[in-house]
């Protein structure tokens, strides 16, 4: 008999496997016209949750406000009046760190002009939306401000939808969230459809999977096996090939018999790691695991300590750490013939620069395939094609970490399920 752990994962596959695999086709902005836009009320749900510097507040890395420029510039230029909302952290309550001050200074730096209220509901609110012109953004505060947004709460939305004739979702890394601003408000809202950026991810991540360039090989990496089994799962019965890497592989390797000193295992997940490679046997999918690792007895040890040596021969002492140089050849030459690549979870612990050559290796090799499909997603493995600066050479840069992996293992996400299609 399997443990707890293994039953509530078996119990979250099965739930997973039975989602809606189709892809639908939802609407999408692109699809109104100036005539559908022009003095209507636009409530555009965005992912402003862009990382600040501590001290100043100040918008460190304003990717995430840029991406949401395309949907909010072609509702402008179309005449519409938007009501721009996002989250921003996990505050409780009102948090003067977290107010969208620093957003609506970004965004007015970058060519668009916001006017920013203090609320997200309630008559100042409703009163700056009264006064809006054609092609006027109002940008309201950060959603999460009130705990109903979280609970999806029905008066909420009711009031956050405040009148909109049209709801644009381009959120798709908060998608997989039932929240009021993520599906709650839709049904007071006439007509919803994906921004241009969620109808990107729709496009790429359910399109690839479900009709892929073949072969179709997955890298999947990352420290936890635990958070990756549904999608792993759900790729068996779509991937030509499996790569795994990142320290989930030493789950695999346990599964195996083999010893892996004191590298992270997830003794609980070892069985559901074997079931994996029964299944991938059984259905004569290919799953490739590193041959060769980088140890050192911890994350901080230097590199001149690091020790590199085949998967079976690993010392007792150290931890793996990061795939070594054979694995990265090997990976390499599994990749040279994909036409699909879907690659999420760093092979190891790139942030620490010794330790980083593996999944910097797959950044480039993933990213040089020619007449190749290459999406990248995941927030770890984002930030690692970001430090290559390869970011342009990927076919798509997904901006979802949860919701990613969620669409990759078939689910129908709340934010897209809301939209019409």
């Amino acid at each position: 008999m399997g443990t707890t752990l293994e039953m509530l994962a078996s119990a979250r596959v099965a739930a997973r496997v039975a989602a809606v695999s189709a892809v639908r086709t939802k609407a999408s902005l692109a699809g109104l016209t100036k005539r559908d836009l022009e003095g209507k009320r636009v409530l555009v749900r965005a992912d402003l949750n862009v990382p600040q510097d501590k001290k100043t507040f100040k918008v460190k890395d304003d990717t995430r406000i840029r991406e949401s420029l395309p949907t909010i510039k072609f509702l402008r230029e179309a005449g519409a009046k938007i009501i721009l909302c996002s989250h921003m952290g996990r505050p409780k309550g009102v948090t003067e760190s977290l107010r969208l001050n620093p957003v609506a200074e970004r965004l007015n730096a970058l060519g668009v002009p916001v006017t920013k209220v203090d609320d997200c509901i309630g008559p100042d609110v409703e009163a700056a939306i009264a006064k809006m012109k054609n092609g006027e953004i109002v940008l309201l505060e950060n959603l999460r401000f009130h705990g109903a947004e979280e609970k999806n709460d029905v008066e909420f939305a009711r009031k956050l939808a405040n009148g909109a004739d049209v709801y644009v979702n381009d959120a798709f890394g908060a998608a997989h969230r039932a929240h009021a601003s993520t599906s709650g408000v839709a049904p007071f809202v006439q007509r919803r459809v994906a921004g241009f950026l969620m109808a990107k991810e729709i496009e790429f991540l359910q399109g690839a999977v479900e009709n892929p360039k073949r072969p179709f090989v997955a890298v999947i990496g990352g420290a936890k096996v635990s958070t990756k089994i549904p999608v792993l799962e759900s790729l068996l019965g779509k991937c030509d090939k499996l790569l795994i890497g990142g320290g989930m592989m030493f789950t695999f390797l346990a599964a195996q018999g083999l010893s892996v000193g004191k590298s992270l295992v997830e003794r609980d997940f070892v069985p559901a790691a074997a079931k994996i490679l029964e299944k991938a046997q059984a259905k004569r999918v290919p799953i490739v695991l590193p041959v060769d690792v980088v140890s050192a007895e911890s994350i901080e040890a230097p590199a001149s300590s690091a020790v590199t040596s085949a998967v079976s021969a690993m010392q007792p002492n150290l931890m793996g750490l990061d795939i070594g140089p054979k694995s990265i050849a090997l990976f390499e030459r599994e990749l040279a013939s994909a036409k699909t690549v879907i690659w999420n979870g760093p092979m190891g612990v790139f942030e620490v620069k010794h330790l980083a050559a593996g999944t910097f290796a797959m950044a480039r090799a993933i990213s040089g395939l020619k007449g190749a499909v290459t999406i990248v997603g995941g927030g770890d493995s984002v930030a690692a094609v970001q430090e290559t600066k390869l970011q342009d050479k990927f076919s798509h840069v997904s901006t979802g970490g949860g919701a990613s992996l969620e669409m990759l293992e078939g689910q129908v996400l709340p934010g897209v399920a809301c939209l019409d299609d």
